[in-house]
């Protein structure tokens, strides 16, 4: 009698979805984002057997060298970066299929030249690789890199797929943004543009879509008739360190607001999709950022905070203030803390206020969700020695634990009736009793597949922009100095104004 092979049920979920052949280009291949998280998310989807059976890499860049040297940056890169221990069996094939190309961006040289290579990978193969194009340079060769691509005919390919993959900042304005969006459309079409924002590949990001929907506890009170508010945090406790250049000219609300936490908030309030696809779950995304009440000049001191670093004391140590850093002008205004308060004005929101807030050099490095929900109308439970019934709390942190927790109100053991709050809390290293895959793992694989749910649309975009860009007007136009906070603080005292009667901010 033959014997049947139960499968394991533990492996469930967890099949490889199939991977058309694949030919990655990375511009700005030796670049610092290319080294820290590209290579090594290639290295350890490529370890798990997640790369399509078939996978090329070529990296073009402005430096000249020949193939093996670009080899052995990348093999450094991956050893030193990679969140997984190599094996040189799978890193010395993965880089077996890795070409350079040299050249300047504003140059039709390097086009040629990633033709030439692209197109010897498809002959030695006998089959058409899908091509997909990671901008990982500085945001000014976006635009001359996307008209190159079009010029040399390599924004499409009969029997292939072609997609581009564009690195955040889009866009430094409104204006701009509006602006590039227009030239890369004008050489692609939307479904072959995938705007990455490295946030929504983290898990606990796309956790809140599946404790949201998946759980029936939730749902029924994510509204303005249970929930209080909400507060959104990502704080550091780093400075800028040696990105002067780049921070003088972003600052805190274009570097983390604009984008990352204005997407936390459309996941947070957006309303069930029909389905999971990509344009579906977009699109409700786009109607939270539509249903955000307008900014103007007037309303702007109201609702935005701004402040910068002071000296202080960091992790033990001496830290120096935003002024004293190297590279920074002595007359800066800009903004290392910004603090927000937004409404969404829609049947779901009305009345919620939604507190965000962001800076560097704060008490600790922590990404998370908070939601607070109402208090209980009536309590019965007065009786001395009761630290108090506190509002319940959801708290979902994206970094530097990925987990939920939820605050509940139980009784102290004893023979009288007082009540502390207690966590009931789920962590993901231990839930899973796995590491959670780096954000680029999963932003690039669905790159390579094709699947933009975790990618912005140019409306989503342009919606962000439209949100942030009076208050970066008003503030351009409002003199300093600004407010200060002490270094490893919980940031300056002037972002209590936003709060609203009753609400205190969570300690960082």
């Amino acid at each position: 009698m033959a014997t049947v092979v139960e499968q394991n049920p533990l492996v469930e979920g967890l099949e490889r979805l199939p991977v058309h052949p694949t030919t990655l280009v990375i511009f700005g291949a030796t670049g610092d984002l290319a080294k820290r998280k590209l290579l090594p998310a290639l290295y350890n989807l490529a370890h798990e057997g997640a790369l399509p059976e078939r996978f090329n890499l070529i990296g073009v860049s402005r430096s000249d060298m020949p193939d093996e040297d670009y080899r052995a940056i990348a093999r450094e890169s991956i050893e030193k970066y990679s969140r997984t221990k190599t094996d040189d069996k799978v890193l010395s094939a993965l880089l077996e299929h890795v070409r350079y190309v040299s050249g300047t961006f504003d140059t039709l040289d390097p086009y040629d030249g990633l033709q030439r290579v692209a197109d010897e990978f498809d002959e030695e193969a006998g089959i058409p690789f899908n091509r997909v194009y990671y901008l990982s340079t500085a945001p000014s060769f976006f635009p001359m890199i996307i008209d190159a691509l079009g010029q040399r005919g390599l924004d499409e390919r009969e029997d292939a797929e072609v997609r581009v993959v564009i690195e955040k900042p889009f866009g430094t304005t409104l204006e701009e943004a509006l602006d590039l969006n227009r030239q890369v459309l004008h050489v692609f079409d939307e479904r072959q543009v995938f705007r990455i924002d490295h946030y929504l590949g983290k898990e606990t990001v796309q956790n809140v879509l599946a404790f949201r929907f998946a759980n029936g506890m939730f749902e029924p009170l994510w509204n303005r008739n249970y929930i209080d508010h909400v507060q959104i945090t990502a704080s550091e406790d780093i400075g800028i360190g040696t990105r002067a250049g780049y921070y003088d000219e972003s600052g805190a609300l274009r570097d983390l607001v604009q984008n990352h936490m204005l997407q936390l908030l459309t996941l947070l309030c957006m309303e069930p999709p029909v389905d999971f696809s990509a344009d579906e779950v977009r699109g409700e995304k786009v109607k939270v950022l539509h249903a955000i009440a307008p900014i103007t000049p007037d309303t702007v001191s109201d609702i935005a905070v701004r402040a910068q670093y002071a000296g202080g004391v960091v992790g033990g140590e001496a830290a120096p203030g935003y002024l004293e850093e190297e590279g920074v002008p002595d007359d800066s205004n800009t903004e290392t803390y910004a603090a927000l308060r937004l409404h969404v004005d829609n049947w779901r929101w009305a009345g919620v206020p939604f507190y965000l807030r962001t800076g560097k050099r704060l008490a600790r490095k922590v990404t998370e969700i908070a939601v607070t929900l109402k208090p209980v109308p009536h309590l019965a439970f007065g009786q001395d020695g009761s630290v108090g019934v506190k509002p319940n709390q959801l708290i979902l942190t994206v970094q530097p634990n990925e987990g939920v927790s939820l605050s509940l109100g139980a009784k102290i053991p004893g023979t009288r009736m007082r009540i502390r709050p207690v966590n009931m809390e789920f962590l993901y290293g231990t839930a899973f009793l796995s590491q959670s895959p780096e954000a680029y793992e999963r932003l690039i694989m669905d790159a390579m597949r094709g699947d933009a749910t975790l990618f912005t649309r140019d409306d989503e975009v342009e919606g962000q922009w439209r949100i942030c860009d009076p208050i970066l007007e008003h503030w351009a136009e409002t003199p300093g100095p600004l407010p200060t906070y002490r270094a490893g603080s919980q940031g300056p005292e002037e972002a209590e104004r936003l709060l609203l009667p009753g609400t205190k901010w969570r300690a960082i």
